[in-house]
């Protein structure tokens, strides 16, 4: 399975507006992404559902400033 692929699944949290968020953000940024954000962003989808969905959902902000980073790049992204 590639890495993309191997992302892709984890993007996928069981919340669709969620998960379209973080796929967008794998389609569209990650593959011209530095490694720092790369890792950043892998880092983010290790989190637990709760934690994950209350930075997404700007409840809570990410003690981590890649993190919290990463998730500004997320939530700014263009609807398509």
């Amino acid at each position: 399975m590639s890495e993309v692929s191997r992302l892709r699944w984890q993007c996928r949290r069981g919340m669709r507006e969620l998960d379209e968020l973080l796929i967008r953000y794998l389609e569209s940024r990650y593959p011209t992404a530095g490694d720092d954000e790369k890792a950043a962003f892998r880092t983010v989808l290790e989190l637990p559902d709760p934690e994950l969905n209350g930075y997404l959902l700007q409840r809570q902000t990410p003690s981590s400033e890649s993190v919290a980073d990463v998730i500004k790049l997320i939530l700014n992204l263009p609807h398509t």
